[in-house]
């Protein structure tokens, strides 16, 4: 892992915390686990998610570091619809469902929006002689600003049922977009737009990426004026960083030349930044990279259930999931991906079983990402006070003044929050303190 504790350079390496144990810790051995957790009825009285993933996208973005194909033909695109639709008939029949309804769902990507609204139609109908999510509390699509069109937006709406859209613009800047191997401009997302507000969806999210290669103080300050000038219903932003399997980390890594991206004190003044300029327009912080407008309307159930060990039945290529504690992976190779599931098959690739401290650890570090820790709910759950359990790591961040401790919770000072992805890898277990996260 990159450390970006300091405000170094941004290296190659990653740095965003989703999960623990290390990814690089999950292995093949632990797919009879996996089988065995899936086959069996819950363990855990926990919410129930569903992931699906669309690995499609129009181009891919210079800093992508997901599973993703650009230059599909619609043949293969529906391969994989249908390989999709097969594998969630397959999840459906799985013990741990316990005709336990969904909580929340999530397309993601790549682009899910890359899809047709026929071929989003016809997937919904395919989903829904399975599944059902009806009573799920939210329904989160992703979407690329030029994929959408007036009909594809009300196809997720009226015909999947979403809730919280949420729009990948990332940047107001045609240069840097295109500078950053983005498929759209400008245009189209305030075109897209006008077909988002009219379709009502109850939350509508924009991303934005803090440190894309060419960003300036000056464009910076325009993104965040044009975004609380459309006034979405909340606003996700990243600081960039390159894990080894993008564009720019590979060019970096062939031509030994030094990083395009700002470093990470920019970075982080830039967030601190749009904090400050959305608290001023009436919105909260609801996360070190969320704010909202409203608290008491918006929430994040993908999110919130899913870092409290919440099920997530994954499905779609690389797709990760969590099944009674069970982490697992799906299979990440494409034709291996389809061959499995058309031969009737579920695509497990890897796995691994936590042990209980690492699931505390787990549930600890990616709370901690919302800046505050109960440590009630850390005791009634695991009969851990997690003050006492890491007085050191805490020690050592007060007094670098990144967090504060009181009797009842913790929480985290601005400028720890900013970094709270650096802090993290303190409370990891030694044997996984200095591993490849990925």
């Amino acid at each position: 892992m990159s450390s970006a504790a300091s405000d170094s350079k941004t290296e190659v390496g990653s740095y965003f915390i989703s999960n623990y144990p290390p990814y690089s810790q999950w292995k093949k051995d632990f797919l009879g686990d996996v089988r065995t957790a899936l086959q069996s009825p819950p363990t855990e009285t926990t919410p129930l998610g569903l992931y699906l993933h669309i690995p499609f996208c129009r181009k891919r973005c210079k800093f992508c570091y997901f599973k993703v194909f650009t230059d599909v033909k619609a043949p293969e695109v529906q391969r994989y619809v249908d390989a999709l639709c097969n594998e969630i008939s397959m999840v459906s029949q799985l013990a741990v469902m316990n005709d336990r309804p969904f909580r929340f769902v999530y397309f993601g990507g790549g682009t899910p929006s890359f899809l047709s609204p026929k071929q989003l139609t016809k997937l919904a109908g395919r989903l829904r002689e399975h599944i059902t999510w009806d009573g799920a509390e939210e329904v989160t699509f992703e979407c690329e600003p030029g994929t959408l069109s007036e009909t594809k937006v009300k196809t997720l709406r009226e015909e999947l049922g979403v809730t919280r859209i949420s729009l990948g613009i990332e940047n107001f800047s045609d240069k840097l977009l295109e500078e950053n191997g983005r498929a759209h401009l400008s245009k189209q997302v305030f075109r897209a737009w006008e077909w988002i507000a009219e379709a009502e969806f109850p939350n509508v999210n924009i991303d934005l990426i803090s440190g894309m290669v060419g960003e300036t103080w000056d464009n910076w300050k325009d993104n965040i004026r044009q975004t609380i000038d459309m006034s979405p219903e909340s606003v996700t932003i990243y600081q960039m960083e390159l894990p080894f399997n993008t564009v720019i980390s590979k060019d970096m890594l062939d031509n030994h030349s030094s990083s395009p991206v700002a470093d990470w004190a920019t970075k982080r003044a830039w967030v601190d930044y749009a904090f400050n300029e959305f608290l001023d327009a009436g919105y909260s912080v609801s996360s070190a990279y969320t704010v909202v407008k409203d608290p008491s309307k918006v929430n994040f159930s993908y999110r919130d259930n899913l870092w409290k060990g919440a099920d997530l039945l994954a499905t779609g290529i690389a797709s990760f999931g969590h099944a009674s504690g069970v982490h697992y992976q799906n299979v990440a190779e494409l034709e291996g991906y389809l061959s499995t599931v058309e031969s009737g098959q579920l695509p497990l690739g890897r796995g691994f079983v936590p042990s209980d401290e690492q699931k505390l650890i787990r549930e600890m570090i990616l709370l901690l990402k919302r800046g505050y820790l109960e440590r009630d709910y850390f005791q009634q759950k695991f009969g851990v006070d997690i003050v006492s359990h890491w007085q050191s790591q805490w020690d050592k961040y007060v007094d670098e003044g990144w967090a504060t401790v009181h009797d009842d919770r913790v929480e985290l000072t601005r400028f720890g929050l900013l970094r709270v992805d650096a802090m993290l890898p303190l409370f990891f277990e030694p044997e996984h303190q200095n591993v490849r996260y990925t």
